[in-house]
């Protein structure tokens, strides 16, 4: 486990309270309504509905409030999909506590919540949540991290703070190593549509489009490896 843990400040909404990151001061899932975003984003960015037929590795930069593992657990449950391992990279691990209060706002996920935190107490190492659904945890820095992988994934969800914010996690390198870490035909998705992100991803193999973000973002990011690994 990583030593430093997230330090939050909670903002009152109508649906329930949002943490706001005291690092990056940025909040952790969209205001207007975060399951919607990783549905919009990340689930349909990487084309997921259609791919669960197929036992699947998915990778995530920002692990968080785990609301993207939860997300990607139910629309998986609700597919009856093949086995899917979910692997995801935070410097910066939120306390069991504070995810249970940040994953209340979403009382439709609330059965798989507890199943979740029921299993997951912060620990290394795979978490067994559903048969044929596991997860795992890696912290530290994910420029460290990444690289020293030894997995591959078929999907990525790129959910770092903004980088403008958190610049680390969209450096060109750790988007090199995404990108050596991906498939032949792997996938990945990210709300952010900055140039430098694109440029990097195209760097790292990807061909890349600017495609209809969320909410009132215009624009969003989605890319494809196709050459042979």
């Amino acid at each position: 486990m990583s030593n430093q843990t997230a330090s939050l400040t909670w903002r009152d909404t109508d649906t329930g309270r949002v943490p706001i990151s005291d690092r990056f001061d940025d909040p952790y899932y969209s205001l207007n309504d975060g399951l919607a975003e990783t549905h919009h984003v990340f689930i349909n960015g990487n084309n997921l509905p259609d791919r669960f037929g197929n036992a699947l590795r998915i990778a995530e930069l920002g692990f968080g409030t785990g609301l993207n593992l939860l997300a990607t657990w139910d629309a998986w449950q609700k597919a009856q999909g093949k086995a899917v391992h979910f692997t995801s990279f935070e410097a910066y691990p939120m306390a069991p506590a504070d995810m249970a209060t940040a994953l209340a706002h979403f009382p439709q996920l609330a059965a798989l919540t507890d199943r979740f935190l029921a299993k997951w107490h912060g620990q290394s190492g795979p978490v067994q949540l559903a048969k044929g659904f596991t997860c795992e945890v890696i912290t530290g820095d994910a420029r460290i991290t990444v690289p020293a992988w030894q997995g591959t994934a078929d999907a990525w969800y790129l959910d770092g703070f903004s980088p403008a914010k958190n610049p680390a996690l969209w450096e060109p390198d750790l988007l090199a190593s995404v990108g050596a870490h991906t498939a032949a035909n792997g996938t990945a998705a990210t709300y952010s549509a900055a140039g430098h992100v694109r440029q990097s991803l195209t760097a790292a193999g990807f061909d890349v489009q600017r495609v209809a973000g969320f909410g009132r973002k215009r624009h969003m990011t989605v890319a494809r490896r196709t050459d042979a690994k």
